[in-house]
This record gives structure tokens, C-alpha cells and sequence, in this order.
């Protein structure tokens, strides 16, 4: 791994598990995404991510030194016949399929006045974000169910909190946690749960040309009650927890992960 994108050093699972164990993760190329996929490799397991930008995914296989343990395959998470061949894929690589991590969104949570936000506009974000989530765990879930794996759908703390003019990524974000429930129902023992990222800085996980130092003030990190702002490693090894046995009585659940800023009171 390079330095800069290295994660923290994970609690080990104790089990010796994750050799052999296989992980999709959608919006793998990038972010948060990245990060997550880069936890798996850290503890031994294989990914496969999926990404619309082709050139960030190939950057990530570059990068990584784990070329018999990563693969990338081009996804568009909103088209049933993209996320078909994306799980077909990994079990001719692979075999088997022991991970999701439903990741692939649109980040952008702006969408302007309501009364000016397109049908069209509004339809695209909830396909992708909400959509995307469904036919990926849709198409995963036999293998998951042969292996007794698990989901791991990226949800927001914008599920539960807003700004203006966000309604629709907001509404996404909010029908993801939801649907994590029911499925943790309807699919078990397969596991479902959710993880909602707070202000997470992707800066340094971005694909070359992009990649920068992210430029936060001190002010920025302060209102984090634990003292910064968030990385993609700290969501990477929240999921790759949920991933592996030791979760084994947790789904359903849906965890934020914010440095602690949802619990803050905030007076005007």
C-alpha cells in the first residue's frame, strides 16, 4: 500500500479467517470505497471492486501489491445488467463471495430548491444511491447465502440530519437504513448492516491527478469531539468488523460514525 493511503493497523479477528474470504465493494476505486477495500486486503482477504471510473479502478490495482487478491471490473451500480456481470464476475475469479459493501453513490448531496429539483434529477439519485444498494445485494445474496456472509450497506449521517437543499440525497440515505433492516430480516443468518459516515476526507484517496492534501482548518477538526475530521480508514475498519465473525450476533444495525458530532448539542 502506499503510505499515505495505508490504514491503521485493524484489531485482529483472532479467527484467522480472512485469507480466502472475498469482498465486493461498489465505488472501490475511490474514497471511501477505497478504503474499505484496502482494510480487506490489510487483514488478508480478496476484493473485488466496482467503479465507473475505469481509470481509477486500474490506478488501485497498480498501486495495491495484492494483484492475486484484487480484481476491478467497470459498474454502473443503477443497471441491473452492469451489477449482473459484476457479481458473475467475481465468482469466475474467485469462487465464492463472502462480502458486500454497498458503497457507490452519488456524493454530491446538493440538489437545489425542491421546487426547482427535476424529476429526472431526483429519480437519478435515488436509482443510484438507494437502487444501486438493492440490485447489487439482489444479485449477491446466493452466494451470500452459501457462504453465511454478510452486507454492508454505506449509508449517511445525512440519513438522520440535513442541510438545505438535499433532499433527495437525504431521502437515499434514509431508504438505505431502512431497507438494511428489512433485509437483515428477510435474509438471515445472512447479516445486514449499515454504516453512516460522518464528514470523512477523501483527498488522499483519490486517483492520481486528483490526489491532494486536504485543506481543513483548525476549526474544522475542532467540532469533531474527538479532534478531527474523519478518513476512509476509520470507515474501512468499522466494515471490515462487520464483515468477519466477531459481528457474528450484529445486523440490522445501522452505526454511525461522525467523531462523535451527532451527539453534540447545537444552540444558535
Amino acid at each position: 500500500m502506499a503510505a499515505a493511503n495505508k490504514a491503521a493497523p485493524l484489531p485482529s479477528t483472532g479467527t484467522g479467517e480472512w485469507p480466502g474470504k472475498v469482498v465486493l465493494v461498489t465505488g472501490g476505486a475511490q474514497g471511501i470505497g477505497k478504503g474499505i477495500a484496502e482494510a480487506v486486503l490489510d487483514v488478508g482477504g480478496s476484493v473485488l471492486i466496482g467503479d465507473l471510473d475505469a481509470d481509477a479502478g486500474r490506478a488501485c490495482l497498480e498501486e495495491w501489491d495484492a494483484a492475486e487478491r484484487a480484481a476491478f471490473l467497470v459498474l454502473d451500480v443503477s443497471k441491473e445488467a452492469s451489477v449482473k456481470r459484476f457479481v458473475a464476475a467475481a465468482l469466475k475469479r474467485f469462487g465464492r463471495i463472502d462480502g458486500l459493501v454497498n458503497n457507490a453513490g452519488i456524493a454530491d448531496p446538493t440538489s437545489g430548491p425542491l421546487h426547482k429539483l427535476d424529476w429526472s434529477e431526483w429519480k437519478r439519485r435515488i436509482d443510484t444511491n438507494l437502487g444501486g444498494t438493492f440490485l447489487c445485494s439482489k444479485h449477491a445474496l446466493p452466494a451470500l447465502t452459501r457462504s453465511n456472509g454478510a452486507i454492508v450497506n454505506i449509508a449517511s449521517s445525512r440519513a438522520h440530519q440535513s442541510e438545505p437543499d438535499t433532499e433527495a440525497y437525504a431521502a437515499s440515505k434514509g431508504g438505505i437504513v431502512a431497507f438494511t433492516h428489512a433485509l437483515a430480516i428477510s435474509a438471515g443468518p445472512v447479516r445486514v448492516n449499515a454504516i453512516n459516515p460522518g464528514w470523512v476526507v477523501v483527498d488522499a484517496w483519490k486517483k492520481p491527478g486528483l490526489r491532494r492534501k486536504a485543506r481543513l482548518s483548525a476549526a474544522d477538526h475542532a467540532q469533531h469531539p474527538v479532534g478531527r475530521a474523519g478518513l476512509p480508514p476509520d470507515i474501512g475498519a468499522l466494515a471490515v468488523f462487520l464483515l468477519s465473525s466477531q459481528a457474528g450476533f450484529i445486523t440490522g444495525e445501522n452505526i454511525t460514525v461522525d467523531g462523535g458530532v451527532a451527539r453534540k448539542m447545537h444552540y444558535v
